[in-house]
This record gives structure tokens, C-alpha cells and sequence, in this order.
């Protein structure tokens, strides 16, 4: 995963990354919600899931503590993050501030 992952997140579009674990009942609340948001956006930015159990390295570089964080790629920089569950509306003003 970790060549795809620096490829897409260095790519010409933001990417949301949700950084999440199968046991996770609050990553299990964040999943619909950024399904719903991928329809809205229309192809505006990427988003992926990363499974910090199966990613640990990729977690750990970029100081993933707790799931769900997200974190907004732009240039293969972090431009946010953060942890815990975030609604649509949330979500949608950060791209819209940082996208």
C-alpha cells in the first residue's frame, strides 16, 4: 500500500484519508457519512479508507492516535486533520476551505 499511497496523495487531487480500524463503532458512524459526501462532491477531491491495523507504518507517519481521524492531502501535504466523527456539513467546509 505504501507506494499507492504516497502516489495518490502527491496526485493532482485533494485526498480525504480515513484512517480507521475494523473495530472501530465510531469509524462504523464515519462510513456512511463520507459515503454520502463522495456522491456530493462529484470527483472535487479522492477519498480512501486506510486500516491502521493492515497500514501501521503509514498510520504512524503521520501521527494517526486514535480512530477515526481524517486528514485532507493536498500536494502530498497534510493541509488538516483531525480525529473523531465528522458530519457531511463538516466535511464539506473544510474541502471547501482547503481544496
Amino acid at each position: 500500500m505504501k507506494g499507492n499511497f504516497n502516489k495518490l496523495i502527491n496526485g493532482d487531487k485533494p485526498v480525504l484519508v480515513d484512517f480507521h480500524a475494523e473495530w472501530c463503532g465510531p469509524c462504523k458512524m464515519q462510513a456512511p457519512i463520507l459515503k454520502e459526501l463522495a456522491s456530493e462532491i462529484n470527483g472535487k477531491i479522492r477519498i480512501i479508507k486506510i486500516d491502521v491495523d493492515k497500514n501501521q507504518p503509514i498510520a504512524q507517519r503521520f501521527g494517526v492516535r486514535g480512530v477515526p481521524t481524517l486528514a485532507l492531502f493536498k500536494n502530498g501535504q497534510i493541509v488538516w486533520k483531525e480525529s473523531g466523527v465528522k458530519s457531511k456539513h463538516q466535511l464539506l467546509e473544510v474541502i471547501n476551505q482547503n481544496a
